[in-house]
Formats: structure tokens, C-alpha cells, sequence
């Protein structure tokens, strides 16, 4: 008979295992899903910038906005919303010679990442190697028993898996704002330049200026299930543009 057979049992044994595959790679996804349903979009910087209070005739600033990252920015757009910020705090915004401060802004980054990617970018700061788009890892397990069912079960659970995917993107800011000084600034600049693989140039700069600079890095992330790339952009420049534009 076949319900006492031992293929019976065998077969059974690979229905039960296939069901218990696909139970656990639902629960993980679905999980995954209820965690992070929400939309959290989060901006930091790697350090503060206190600048001195000035009387309102040196409240003038010189914009400078470069992405050099491999996504097309709308730089002249985020340069004006920057520019409509300040003004509504009282700032001029005016050209370099006339300005008493520099606020210089360059993209090094736009894209997926792992969380750990981003804060790793966050803590080396300004100048720190940025990560790139780094994707984090798979979402979810797939789990694979013994047997054809267990291998059935593995593969609904992968597919599963591959539709619920806990997304990060994140986008890596350098700042840099000068203030200008009425006393001169004495500068050294020290450099250590490769050349090749063995070799290395040592270059030394010294001099004086006019200049005060204050450096921070600023990293803004936003995380959701199966968030697009489309929807995180403006939420990330947006994020971006209100942070600097309370530097000053």
C-alpha cells in the first residue's frame, strides 16, 4: 500500500519540510516589510560649525555648488534654493571679493548603500573615503532542506526574498566655509603625493591669507521597504539644502 510505504513517508517528509521553507522565508520577508514600512530619512554631520556673530553689513556669503558624484544633480536648482535660504535669514548673497563668507559644497556621493557604509563615511569626515553605492545585504534568508521539496520550498522562499528588499540611499556631502579675517592667516599646507607604487613626493606650502576655513562632512540617508532611487533623491537634497543652510 502506499500510504504505508516508504516512499509514502519519504514524499511526506519533503512536503512537510518544503512548507516549513516557505512558512519561514514568508515570516522574514513579511517582517522585514513591517519594520521598515516607513519612510525615515535621516541627515548628520561628522562635525559642528560654530561661526562668531557679525553686524548685519558683513552677513554676505559667496555659494559654491559641485557634484562630483556619478549621479546628474540639478546643481543649479539646489544652488538656488541654498541661495533663497539665506536671503530669508538676512544674508547677501554676493560675488567672491565682496563676500565675508565662503560656503563651498561638493557631492562626492549619491546611491544604495549599507547603513554601516554611511556612518563609516559619517565618522572618517570631511575628505574620508566615500563608500559609493554600496548595497547592503540580502534582505531576508533562503532557507534549503534535503530533498526535491526542500529545494522547491528554497526557490519560493528566494523569490519571495527578492521582492522585499530593506533599502538604504544615501548621499555623501563635503562642506567647506570660510570666514573672512581682517588679520592675516598664516597657512601651511603639507602634502604627500604617490608616484607609482613605490615612490612618494612630499610637497611643503607655507604663506598667508585671509581665509578661516571650517570643514564638516554631512550624510543624508533615507530607508524604506523597496524604496526607489527616483522617490529618495529629492527627500536626500532636500535633507541636504536645510542642513546647510543652517551652517551659517
Amino acid at each position: 500500500m502506499l500510504f504505508g510505504s516508504v516512499e509514502y513517508r519519504r514524499i511526506l517528509a519533503y512536503g512537510v519540510a518544503a512548507a516549513g521553507v516557505v512558512a519561514l522565508s514568508g515570516c522574514a520577508a513579511t517582517q522585514v516589510a513591517l519594520e521598515h514600512r516607513n519612510l525615515d530619512v535621516q541627515t548628520k554631520m561628522s562635525n559642528t560649525i560654530f561661526l562668531n556673530p557679525v553686524p548685519p553689513s558683513e552677513e554676505t556669503v559667496y555659494v559654491q555648488f559641485k557634484n562630483t558624484s556619478d549621479k546628474n544633480l540639478d546643481v543649479a536648482a539646489l544652488e538656488q534654493e541654498i541661495d533663497a535660504n539665506l536671503t530669508s535669514q538676512g544674508y547677501r548673497i554676493v560675488p567672491y571679493n565682496e563676500a565675508h563668507y565662503l560656503l563651498q559644497i561638493n557631492v562626492l556621493s549619491v546611491g544604495k548603500m549599507s547603513q554601516a557604509a554611511a556612518q563609516k563615511s559619517l565618522t572618517d569626515g570631511y575628505g574620508g573615503a566615500a563608500f559609493g553605492a554600496l548595497a547592503g545585504g540580502t534582505i531576508g534568508q533562503s532557507y534549503t532542506g534535503a530533498g526535491a521539496g526542500a529545494l522547491v520550498g528554497g526557490a519560493i522562499g528566494l523569490i519571495a526574498d527578492s521582492m522585499v528588499k530593506n533599502t538604504t540611499y544615501a548621499m555623501i556631502t563635503d562642506v567647506q566655509v570660510a570666514e573672512r579675517s581682517k588679520a592675516p592667516v598664516s597657512q601651511q599646507t603639507n602634502a604627500n603625493l604617490q608616484q607609482g607604487t613605490s615612490t612618494t613626493t612630499t610637497q611643503e606650502v607655507a604663506g598667508t591669507g585671509h581665509w578661516i576655513d571650517y570643514r564638516t562632512r554631512i550624510v543624508s540617508t533615507a530607508n524604506q521597504v523597496n524604496l526607489s532611487f527616483k522617490k529618495a533623491v529629492p527627500l536626500l537634497q532636500a535633507q541636504l539644502v536645510h542642513s546647510i543652510s543652517g551652517i551659517i
